[in-house]
């Protein structure tokens, strides 16, 4: 265990450097310095990456273009009403779900001045898993702003067996707060409560490391994955997500 301990240490340190924002959809909420500009281009760059990194930057860039790299004050003035259904943002992910998404974001933000507040308001932190509590509020709002209709291409639907990989994504980087590549701009969590942002990459490469023995990638591998990396470090094992990202390059 305590040479498993060092490899993942010694990973999490050679991939977390600034290095690695320039390639990563990262880059594009620490491109903004308000709150809400931020957590808007953090929930909508995790909601697109899958696939390759540089098709997905590359398409996140084009997205928060067409928002005149304003993302607050798109979502505020309703611009996105003006959208073309079939325009494509990202593979599956078009206008149509982008403007689904965007219409519930303007119903949180026109009640609360930040999604942070929000996720206060409706008590996140006492959760067992903040992360499927945050991903069944933002849910509810979206299908209220949109005439009771759900949309999973903007977050799952399946909370009690999805893995919520890109929402759990985006709370690394809103969580997190060692000032190298997550932002650590929300304090209504700690890095304690985070959990793994599971794919089929990480899931892999957790199994070639006897780390994870749950074969399928959804919500119980994420309890048995983090569950494993809290033994390692439990104040912060999503660290362990860039130790995990590159091993799995090296297999």
């Amino acid at each position: 265990m305590n040479d498993l301990k060092e490899l993942l240490e010694s990973e999490a340190r050679r991939i977390n450097n600034p290095d690695f924002i320039d390639k990563d959809p990262v880059q594009f909420p620490r491109l903004f310095e308000d709150v809400r500009d931020i957590e808007i281009a953090a929930l909508l760059s995790s909601t697109i990456a899958w696939g390759n990194r540089k098709m997905i930057c590359n398409n996140c860039n084009k997205m928060l273009g067409l928002m005149d790299m304003q993302p607050y004050r798109y979502v505020m003035d309703q611009g996105y009403e003006d959208l073309l259904d079939e325009g494509n943002i990202h593979r599956t992910f078009f206008n149509r779900n982008l403007r689904h998404y965007l219409r519930g974001l303007h119903a949180i933000y026109a009640k609360h001045p930040t999604l942070q507040d929000f996720a206060k308001h409706h008590h996140i932190e006492a959760s067992e898993a903040p992360a499927w509590e945050l991903a069944r509020l933002i849910n509810k709002e979206l299908k209220s702003a949109n005439n009771g209709k759900a949309d999973s291409r903007c977050l799952p639907q399946n909370l009690d067996t999805t893995a919520l990989k890109r929402l759990n994504m985006a709370l690394r980087w809103l969580v997190r707060d060692d000032g190298i590549v997550d932002m650590g701009v929300w304090d209504v969590i700690t890095p304690a409560q985070l959990y793994i942002p599971l794919d089929v990459h990480v899931g892999d490469t957790s199994r070639n490391l006897g780390i994870l023995t749950r074969r399928t990638d959804d919500r119980r591998a994420v309890n048995e994955l983090t569950s494993n990396l809290r033994k390692f470090n439990p104040d912060d094992p999503v660290i362990y997500d860039y130790a995990l990202f590159g091993i799995g390059m090296n297999l």
